[in-house]
């Protein structure tokens, strides 16, 4: 197939939704497909199958704000977003934002089929506007994206049924899901690898996440302050994000402050591998890749059990779970942990069955079966 991929967001691979991108174009062109990419990253600026749209300038104040968050949204140029989809058999756009929507309407035109990825829960939208608790905010956003984008799609690839539940409760009707895991790469695994001695005599606790408000890393920074092992816990945060300064500063007041890191691939598995407890105390997830990686690392989760993260489907035993933004209680499961290294060994046994099914090779193959079905579809009908 000739695919395009619409990307509105796209650059260094510090989200979720950058990640999921890359690894579908890869997965996409491995198996044979031609595959055009549209996005704004000017260092893909002459690699094949790229077509290069400029930055979205929204004024000086958001801009330093996206770039702090080490991100940057695309303009959409009809001219260039016209050659990426001539041609097409499918278009497939990640995100529902100017350049997506410009792509949209060409391929309507066309008589192209859409397809679109879910990536973006309301709540990582409202978080930016201090509305991410609002219900009514949540909802418009919702319904706003189904309005301008999703409803022209003949497929929408959820990640977990959790976002697809939540979308379509939200606006009321059933939409053509296919939900799919965004993957694991296989290259996550249990390995035997040197500590670190700077570690020597260290509970390492690792936690993999953007340094932003809804990953909710003050809370476990808490629980490790009123843990019984509060003198040998030390945290270890994968990520970057705007936080990092009010993090760093809540950090001090453990015994051994937080560090912070952004890992190549190989870096984050040989972390992962010698850590001892991974924890996801996020309250706003669609998937969290993040903690399956750490699982298929050979490690147990602690994990937030938020109304509003599909990661709490993730845990296999109620002690995985900790209660939404309760630092007290995320200490007691810490503290049992550390001290059931033998309960901990069999929990992680358990899991290795649970990561097969997250696997990235079959992940993607269902993806490619996916775009297949939507065009036979579309043209059928």
């Amino acid at each position: 197939m000739n695919i395009t991929i619409v990307c509105d967001v796209l650059g260094e691979a510090n989200n979720g939704t950058t990640i999921a991108a890359l690894n579908l174009i890869k997965a996409m062109k491995e198996r044979g497909h031609n595959v055009r990419v549209i996005c704004s990253d000017k260092s893909r600026e002459g690699q094949e199958g790229f077509y290069i749209v400029p930055t979205l300038n929204l004024g000086p104040l958001i801009n330093r704000y996206l770039k702090k968050n080490g991100v940057a949204l695309s303009r959409p140029v009809t001219k260039t977003v016209t050659e990426a989809i001539e041609g097409a058999d499918v278009v497939h756009f990640m995100t529902p934002f100017r350049l997506s929507r410009k792509a949209i309407k060409l391929a309507k035109r066309r008589h192209i089929p859409l397809t679109a990825g879910f990536h973006c829960q309301a709540e990582n939208f409202t978080s930016h506007l201090f509305l991410k608790d609002s219900k009514v905010a949540n909802r418009i956003f919702y319904h706003t994206i189904w309005g301008v984008a999703y409803h022209n799609c003949t497929r929408i690839h959820y990640p977990t049924q959790f976002i697809r539940d939540t979308f379509e409760h939200t606006i009321r009707r059933e939409t053509p899901g296919c939900v799919i895991s965004n993957g694991v790469n296989m290259a996550f695994r249990p390995m035997t690898v040197e500590r670190d001695p700077k570690y020597d005599g260290k509970i390492l606790v690792h936690f993999t996440g953007r340094l932003s408000k809804e990953k909710t890393h003050k809370v476990l920074i808490d629980a490790v302050n009123l843990s019984k092992y509060r003198d040998r816990i030390q945290l270890v945060f994968a990520g970057i994000g705007p936080l990092r300064e009010k993090l760093e500063k809540r950090g001090k007041k453990l015994p051994n402050p937080p560090e912070f890191h952004f890992y190549s691939r190989q870096d984050l598995i040989t972390q992962l591998n010698m850590s001892d407890l991974y924890v996801h105390p996020a309250e706003i997830e669609i998937e969290a890749i993040a903690c399956l990686e750490a699982i298929s690392c050979g490690l147990v989760p602690v994990i937030a059990n938020s109304p509003r993260s599909a990661t709490r489907y993730f845990a296999l035993d109620e002690r995985n779970l900790f209660h939404n933004k309760d630092a007290k209680d995320l200490a007691m499961r810490l503290d049992y942990w550390i001290e059931h290294p033998e309960e901990k060994k069999a929990l992680a046994e358990r899991y290795k069955g649970f990561v097969e099914q997250h696997e990235y090779e079959h992940c993607m193959d269902r993806m490619e079966q996916m775009l297949f079905d939507a065009v036979k579809e579309y043209h059928h009908d």
